[in-house]
């Protein structure tokens, strides 16, 4: 594998194109959104123009052709600027159209992928339960096959983009059965929205990602064909290890946006700000914690890249996505609270983009695994006692 991490000219012309769809558009108009706690639909349909929400799938399936490391430069580069808008893609591509097209048959393919490739239609991936959380293998979620129906009982929470006007299907990980040391088989099912019996709750209350749809969601007696079931029975578990692997790649480059926002907003401050007569950045003291602001970005980019290379090349990358997972959530998290320290009390303002990363940024090492589990994951990889 190369280990020249270096944009090919079509990455790099990418990137430049969603730096400037993220500065022009998205960030004179997130503000609003976030404050409001509201979904940006005109961003997002923007965003499915652009072909962003396609970016790793095939053009047979309305997809860009593309590959992961597209998929996370433009994660980095929306996320220096927002990550409600940010998360809003990670989580339609890698959990919304992902699993259908890692797991689905050709009927389930065509089905759904063309309008969730074009951010016509948003999925989403219903993992979490109330009493599990970290705990993915206790999934206590239910569906018993009734002939030619799968019916569903249970609970989801903390799930994106489950309930916005355009969202159309969750697919829901449920016991299905056991195995005979009593085990639970834990299977994928496709749960199109408006479905009987399935409940979209209110959006949560949250610190952050504001303007991204999160939300919790029941079952009751759901019933869905038989044909809805995501791969093979049993298959579940399997199947979510390896989405979120690919997520914790997606979320690492995200991180690495936010982190990076946080030193662009820090240089922009800095250099307009006076104290004592002359501008703060050209204080020792400030410029230094601007220094370490910026090599922690570029190191999680490094990490970022390095799994996503290792993805798409077809190599592991457990141990790599879990390492830049860890590093740039935590990356993000220096880098807001100092991004905040440097803007002193106008980083408390909500009118400045630091006070918004300093809000979004807590989630990413929680999200997609928490960094206990990362390190959990990475000892595991390295052959240490499970």
């Amino acid at each position: 594998m190369s280990l020249d991490h270096r944009l090919t000219e079509e990455h790099e012309e990418l990137r430049r194109t969603v730096e400037e769809f993220a500065h022009d558009v998205v960030a004179p108009k997130i503000g609003d959104y976030y404050e409001r706690h509201e979904f940006p639909y005109e961003i997002v349909r923007e965003m499915g123009r652009m072909g962003l929400f396609g970016l790793p799938f095939p053009e047979e399936y309305g997809g860009m052709g593309g590959d992961y490391l597209a998929l996370g430069i433009a994660l980095e580069e929306l996320a220096r600027v927002d990550s409600s808008v940010a998360i809003t893609l990670e989580a339609g591509v890698s959990l919304g159209a992902m699993p259908v097209y890692r797991f689905g048959t050709e009927e389930q393919k065509r089905a759904w992928l063309p309008k969730l490739c074009a951010g016509e239609m948003l999925g989403a991936f219903g993992l979490t339960e109330p009493g599990a959380g970290s705990d993915a293998g206790g999934t206590r979620t239910t569906a018993v096959r009734d002939g030619d129906h799968w019916v569903i009982n249970g609970s989801k929470c903390f799930i994106t983009n489950s309930g916005t006007d355009i969202t159309g299907l969750v697919t829901v990980t449920a016991v299905t059965g056991r195995k005979p040391d009593g085990r639970p088989l834990i299977s994928s099912i496709i749960v199109p929205s408006g479905t009987p019996g399935f409940t979209v709750a209110a959006p949560y209350s949250k610190v952050g990602w504001n303007a991204s749809d999160t939300r919790e969601l029941s079952f009751d007696d759901v019933r869905v064909p038989v044909e809805n079931l995501l791969g093979e029975e049993g298959r579940g578990y399997a199947q979510f290890l390896r989405i979120l692997d690919e997520g914790r790649v997606a979320i690492a480059a995200l991180a690495t946006g936010l982190a990076q926002g946080c030193v662009d907003e820090s240089v922009k401050y800095a250099k307009e700000r006076h104290a004592f007569g002359s501008p703060i950045s050209t204080y020792q003291a400030v410029q230094f914690k601007i220094a370490d602001m910026e090599m922690k970005a570029h190191m999680a980019r490094i990490g970022w890249r390095d799994a996503a290379s290792r993805l798409v090349l077809g190599e592991s990358f457990k141990k790599e996505a879990a390492i830049a997972k860890l590093y740039s959530s935590t990356v993000a998290v220096d880098n807001a609270r100092e991004a905040t320290q440097i803007h002193g009390g106008y980083g408390f303002m909500n009118e400045y983009p630091v006070a918004r990363m300093w809000r979004d940024s807590k989630i990413l090492e929680i999200g997609e695994g928490t960094s206990e589990v990362q390190r959990m994951l990475i000892a595991r990889e390295l052959g240490l006692p499970a």
